[in-house]
């Protein structure tokens, strides 16, 4: 039952890992974009629990290792595991510049078990995230606060209210150096 909790919701949203943009120049905005996404980069770990819903009260912690994208342009990776109780599920992520916006995908997309980024901005420390999933909608929002640790709300659209559905606050481990090193 826990695994088909976790990968029915949690899975494919848990790591929504990142954008609001309001650029003064198109070349600012990609470079305060990029910084925003070099910071995701390093290894994460953290508690998380779905907060509303058929699965409300579901907790589970998560171990990821998140990467810059290559290239010129803003973006990043994130690969990891969450784990609920003994069950534990792949993760992964790849978030894009595709134009003034973001294009991604969580897992397989929303063509397989997961979800799609169809929209994004990233304004300081913070990013938002458009997601979809056939005829669900909503948002991703990843704070990073300090440098160290890593907020992470998922909210699904539901009439004209985006309600919090997933809570993930995780912590950069120590050994982020060397995976920010090693992506240079």
């Amino acid at each position: 039952m826990s695994s088909r909790i976790f990968s029915s919701l949690g899975r494919s949203a848990v790591i929504m890992a990142a954008a609001a943009l309001l650029p003064a120049t198109v070349a600012d905005a990609a470079s305060r974009d990029k910084r925003f996404f070099e910071q995701v980069a390093g290894v994460w770990k953290g508690p998380g629990e779905i907060v509303a819903g058929k699965y409300k009260g579901t907790k589970f912690t998560c171990n990821l290792t998140g990467l810059s994208a290559d290239g010129k342009e803003p973006g990043m990776k994130l690969d990891g595991t969450c784990r609920v109780g003994v069950f534990s599920q792949p993760m992964s992520a790849f978030i894009s510049q595709a134009g003034s916006t973001y294009k991604g995908q969580f897992l397989d997309g929303a063509e397989g078990k997961g979800m799609d980024i169809v929209s994004g901005t990233v304004t300081g420390n913070r990013a938002v995230m458009g997601i979809n999933r056939k005829k669900l909608n909503g948002a991703m929002v990843a704070r990073i606060e300090k440098d160290d640790a890593m907020n992470i709300t998922i909210s699904v659209k539901v009439e004209d209210r985006l309600i919090p559905v997933i809570g993930l606050k995780l912590n950069r481990q120590a050994d982020a150096m060397a995976v920010t090193a090693a992506s240079e």
